[in-house]
């Protein structure tokens, strides 16, 4: 065998993992020839770089025996296995006790065979043994796991239509193809697993990335459903912040106890200039602070240019705005309409015999980075053909969606933050999504589509208010200030650019008073404490 397959397990073809895999002690023993050069698909980058570095600077902590929190993390796929053991060494390091239970598979979204399942549970008990005793590995593979209650059962063929959503990045899917029944069973072992690892070793906190999709939605429901805490955490589109949901699923972005405790209290001077700033940016196609994001194509231009460049006249503008598939934060947040594509659809239709207003359906500018299907297509489809009131704005068109807001009297929106952004400008907002800005008091909620359509009525009609109040465009602006200031906790690492961010921030520099000044707070958050809106 070649020195380039000694090394790396994915060199080796079929016949060979099958050779390997059934002669007894064989994976071990390549393994054991191959563990200290091993370099795959499926790689630790941080630990294999940084693990001495960062065992070092635990040196002059205490080893937690007792006291403190009783934590297991969770992680599945190895850029989560990687960051989750950093993560756990920086709360070990606060005095809990810390347990890293993982699957070891290569893709989320592909089978893995015997052989690299072996092969990569036996680098990952490996590479994590090191971490002792700050950090205990469990390989859920090897727990015998239970029989589902009818609720997880249930859980699994959501969550794998989510995670076939998610991958495909459409709404349509089909539960007999390959990827819905590869999900489905994962799903189901994956809640199988944690139920017995959960039971025999109950601890005082679960901490899982994300929460919606794949076996991190399982490990969460399944924790729940024992009823043993947990907190899920996401990344925010920014650098250097971090989501964080304390018994629930922080892709719904649920700021209810963030509104609780400060939608009351008017902005200061100050935060008034930071969401304007924000807002500026935003419309201007300019990033904003410590974002590489563009919100827009292109700077505005004014809404009678864009008057000019649909053909639009003086009739009332109700414009659409639509989300882009696949992102985790668009999953499950229908209401009363089955899907997005149906809400677009039904919506079209019903203003297709309302002449007296023009309807802008906005595809999201995001749309460009999408793999699947557009909601463009969508729209397209609900008609044979448009009539001359209804205008369709591609993703990849240079219309800015901030100057069609000058024109606009009625939004639609079903989760996309547009929505919120229309309620700031005085536009009044009818939300289909179950969406985090719903029901705050600036948006039109309903329930059902008699509701929908009955407030469009009513907007057409003009019995209904063309303007919100000042007291409820207000509420909208510090609505934003909240979600875009507040609710994103500063965090030193991100999934997306770690290598980066533990060379900005190694171990040794969070764990020092800079790194407790700044982010101590929000890891004592993760770890269970209470998340204290009122300090941020």
């Amino acid at each position: 065998m070649s020195d380039s397959r000694l090394n790396n397990p994915d060199l080796i073809g079929p016949r060979g993992q099958r050779l390997l895999v059934n002669l007894p002690l064989a994976t071990e023993l390549y393994w054991w020839n191959c563990r200290r050069r091993y370099r795959g698909y499926y790689y630790f980058y941080m630990l294999e770089a940084h693990t001495a570095e960062m065992l070092a600077a635990l040196a002059s902590h205490p080893v937690p025996a007792s006291g403190g929190r009783k934590i297991h993390l969770f992680s599945s796929w190895h850029y989560w296995i990687d960051f989750s053991a950093v993560l756990g060494l920086a709360l070990a390091a606060r005095g809990h006790r810390l347990s890293l239970g993982y699957l070891p598979y290569k893709k989320f979204y592909s089978p893995s065979t015997p052989f690299e399942l072996r092969i990569h549970d036996l680098y990952t008990r490996d590479r994590l043994n090191r971490l002792r005793p700050w950090l205990r590995p469990v390989s859920l593979r090897h727990l015998k796991g239970r029989d589902l209650p009818p609720e997880l059962e249930e859980a699994a063929r959501q969550v794998a239509l989510y995670d076939t959503q998610y991958t495909l990045q459409t709404e349509e899917t089909d539960p007999h193809s390959d990827l819905y029944q590869l999900r489905y069973e994962r799903n189901r072992l994956a809640a199988r697993l944690a139920l017995a690892w959960l039971e025999a070793d109950r601890p005082d906190l679960l901490i899982v990335p994300n929460g919606s999709i794949q076996e991190y939605s399982m490990v969460y429901r399944a924790a729940r459903w024992l009823g043993i805490p947990v907190n899920t955490y996401e990344f925010s589109e920014n650098q250097g912040e971090i989501w964080i949901a304390q018994n629930d699923d922080v892709m719904r972005q649920n700021t209810d106890s963030l509104w609780q405790a400060r939608g009351a209290q008017p902005l200061t001077p100050e935060q008034w200039q930071q969401i304007r700033d924000l807002e500026a940016a935003r419309m201007g196609a300019r990033t904003f602070g410590n974002s590489d994001r563009l919100w827009q194509d292109v700077p505005t231009a004014g809404g009678e240019r864009v008057r000019r460049l649909l053909g639009l006249d003086d009739r009332p503008v109700i414009l659409m705005a639509t989300n882009v598939l696949g992102d985790s934060l668009t999953l499950g947040r229908n209401l009363f309409a089955e899907s997005m594509a149906e809400w677009i659809t039904r919506t079209i239709r019903f203003l297709a015999d309302r002449p007296e207003v023009q309807l802008v359906v906005r595809i999201h500018p995001g749309e460009r980075f999408n793999t699947g299907p557009s909601m463009a297509e969508v729209a397209q489809a609900a008609l044979e053909r448009f009539p001359e009131h209804i205008h369709l704005v591609g993703p990849m068109e240079k219309v800015n969606t901030y100057d069609l807001m000058e024109l606009t009297r009625l939004g639609l929106a079903y989760t996309t933050t547009t929505g919120l952004e229309m309620a700031m400008n005085g536009i009044p907002v009818i939300v289909a999504g179950q969406t985090h800005y719903r029901g705050r008091g600036f948006t039109l909620d309903p329930q059902t589509w008699d509701e929908y359509f009955a407030l469009l009525d009513q907007h057409i009609s003009g019995r209904a208010a063309p303007r919100l109040t000042p007291e409820q465009v207000e509420l909208a602006w510090r609505y934003a200030y909240l979600f875009f200031f507040v609710y994103p906790l500063p965090f030193p690492w991100k999934l997306t650019t770690f290598p980066k961010d533990l060379e900005a921030w190694p171990l040794k520099r969070v764990l020092g008073p800079e790194g407790e000044a700044r982010f101590g707070r929000v890891f004592d958050y993760l770890a269970g404490e209470p998340i204290d809106w009122t300090f941020h």
